[in-house]
């Protein structure tokens, strides 16, 4: 058997998550979120409807705020990237919500990661014993993998990532992933 060579990875589609404190319009478009974003990631090609955040989780309210309707939107890019980009990309986001905190709570959460064909994987901060160490201290984690035509999540999915919702969404991403390869 012959040894595996090695070569350079496929390009991936990044994507943000975002979530905010109250109207995501308001923050993403009047408060400037996405221009900032769009400094480092590039054109966007797809923003999701607005997603309730809350049904999954009461987790972020003591931050953005108790009383505070947490809404979520999917964010596609245009050009396609190389995966080892991710531990920068989660620096870049981790600043950018420092950057747009009120009194040191964050008002915007901008959960970086990216499509593969195969898979959606996003960065954390955090380890835990299903993420794997990237550098920088940041991990990646397979949140999702594609097989059989659908994506299926894992034991450990954040419950966002498990709905029909989030995974109708990253289908249409994945969709105009697939066809942005052709083109490369």
């Amino acid at each position: 058997m012959k040894m595996g060579k090695i070569k350079q990875p496929d390009l991936v589609n990044y994507v943000i998550h975002a979530f905010t404190a109250g109207n995501s319009d308001f923050w993403l478009y009047e408060y400037g979120v996405l221009e900032k974003i769009k400094k480092t990631f590039g054109e966007i090609d797809y923003i999701s409807h607005p997603i309730d955040f809350q049904k999954f989780t009461s987790y972020y309210n003591k931050e953005m705020g108790e009383n505070v309707k947490i809404e979520a939107r999917m964010i596609s890019f245009k050009n396609l990237g190389s995966p080892s980009f991710l531990p920068y990309a989660k620096k870049i986001t981790n600043e950018l919500e420092k950057e747009i905190s009120i009194d040191g709570n964050r008002k915007v959460n901008l959960d970086v990661g990216y499509i593969h064909h195969t898979q959606f994987v996003l960065a954390s901060t955090k380890h835990w014993g299903n993420r794997i160490y990237l550098g920088n201290g940041i991990y990646a984690e397979i949140t999702l993998m594609y097989m059989f035509g659908e994506w299926q999540h894992h034991d450990y999915s954040y419950e966002n990532f498990k709905d029909k919702e989030y995974k109708d969404i990253l289908e249409e991403i994945r969709s105009n992933y697939m066809i942005k390869r052709r083109h490369i």
